[in-house]
């Protein structure tokens, strides 16, 4: 067991009142082992056995476009769907999807209660009792599957407590959160590879030779039947449709409704293991219509309401939580695809936190040559935009300080002569900093 004093990984938001309970009752902890969490579970009557097919998934990114993904196909096939994503953006309830719809105040409130009596006053950290409610919540409502999304690494993880998942993903592996799970990217690997359990069917994104190396050895010694894409499967765009070949399928789906192209892997990732689930009511039929459907707020999101969309008219506004070097080179991927339709420039309103490595996610966008206005916002471990500034130049790109997001937008209107395609980016805090500005763009 591994304890850390860290700042803690979620956003927190005054006005939201289940978080001040939570956290005032709990410690922020974090504690990369599951022994509390089990403890715990096992006084609810272990609800993690009793709440239906379970889809696990980890990785560094993509995880939850990939869940998102997942949860419209099943949803498009009829299928009532359970979902556990972290963080949240704006309310604490985006991270619990019972049955199709976010968990209520009413809910939330009986939940947390019955999970604090079965605990009795026992350590436990913030994330592990969220887990616990989640899946007592889960228990208690009926759905057809349910998809989970591990929280921090995976072997240590509070949702690591499967003990025979139906599926389980590993997204793209890449460097994040080196303070906890690094510094060698075979050691996070390894975080990630525990969730893999014997014998289940696992299906993986394409990485690193070095992570595949790590990942391959786990599910050898556990006996996984694992997928990877690249290899047993494949996601490729063709003719403006979303091509998914499986050894034994050949599947022709509507495109991904999430801008990008690392979103064909994303979505071709979840068709993949809903074929590894083998539900036969999610047809290809569900899959297309889910694939186009899908919604995640803050992954390169088209922000066409609240009150900073109207101060970038007639500049199209993009909001995006890439955090770490790796989600830096999809975004400027997406940007660079978004500029070549018009030739129009780009400009990024950057705001990140402190443990996260400026110089390389720069670094990741030096090719795309955006203008950056660098910013802080109100965690109070936000990076300096001075540090930022001086991040970004140190990689070539200029870089000007503003103080905040509007003013930003600002300062990039009036650098251009053409109106540039604004990106605010950086956090998933900063975005949601962003979208808790109006009720208008707060995710349902």
């Amino acid at each position: 067991m591994r304890e850390a004093t860290t700042p803690d990984y979620d956003a927190i938001r005054a006005s939201d009142g289940v978080i001040a309970r939570l956290r005032a009752l709990h410690p922020s902890l974090i504690d990369l082992s599951t022994g509390r969490v089990e403890r715990l579970l096992a006084k609810l009557g272990r609800p993690q056995d009793r709440m239906g097919p379970a889809i696990h998934v980890a990785g560094t990114n993509g995880k939850g476009s990939t869940t998102t993904f997942m949860r419209a196909m099943a949803e498009a096939a009829g299928l009532k769907v359970h979902v556990l994503t972290s963080p949240h953006l704006v309310r604490f309830a985006e991270r619990i999807r019972l049955a199709g719809r976010l968990i209520s105040d009413e809910e939330l409130d009986i939940r947390i209660s019955e999970v604090e009596r079965a605990n009795g006053g026992e350590p436990i950290s913030f994330f592990e009792i969220t887990t616990a409610l989640a899946f007592h919540a889960f228990a208690e409502t009926p759905a057809d599957l349910c998809l989970v999304e591990v929280g921090l690494g995976g072997r240590f993880d509070a949702t690591n407590v499967f003990a025979a998942p139906a599926v389980t993903v590993i997204t793209p592996v890449d460097y994040d959160h080196l303070e906890m799970l690094g510094p060698e990217l075979s050691k996070i690997a390894w975080e990630k590879a525990g969730i893999l359990k014997a014998g289940r069917p696992a299906v993986g994104a394409r990485q690193r030779p070095e992570a595949l190396e790590v990942i391959e050895a786990e599910a050898a010694r556990l006996g996984v039947p694992f997928s990877l894409m690249g290899r047993e499967i494949d996601a490729f765009a063709e003719g403006g449709r979303l091509v998914v070949q499986t050894p034994d399928r050949l599947l022709d789906l509507a495109p991904p409704s999430l801008f990008g192209a690392h979103q064909y892997d994303n979505a071709g990732l979840a068709a993949a293991a809903l074929l590894a689930l083998g539900e036969p009511r999610i047809d290809e039929a569900a899959m297309s219509e889910g694939a186009s459907h899908a919604v995640w707020p803050a992954r390169f999101q088209r922000l066409d309401k609240g009150p900073l969309s109207r101060l970038a008219d007639p500049a199209d506004l993009w909001l995006d939580g890439a955090h770490n070097p790796h989600g830096a080179a999809a975004l400027a991927e997406a940007c660079a695809a978004l500029s070549a339709r018009d030739g129009r420039p780009v400009a990024l309103v950057v705001g990140m936190l402190g443990r996260k490595d400026a110089r390389r996610y720069f670094a990741a966008l030096r090719e795309l040559n955006p203008r950056v206005f660098v910013t802080g916002f109100s965690s109070p471990t936000a990076t300096p935009p001075e540090v930022l500034a001086q991040a970004a130049r140190a990689s070539g790109l200029e870089a000007e300080i503003v103080d905040g997001a509007a003013a930003g937008i600002r300062a990039a209107l009036s650098a251009f002569r053409a109106p540039p395609h604004l990106i605010l980016c950086g956090s998933l805090h900063f975005a949601g900093d962003i979208l808790s500005l109006s009720p208008e763009t707060w995710p349902v």
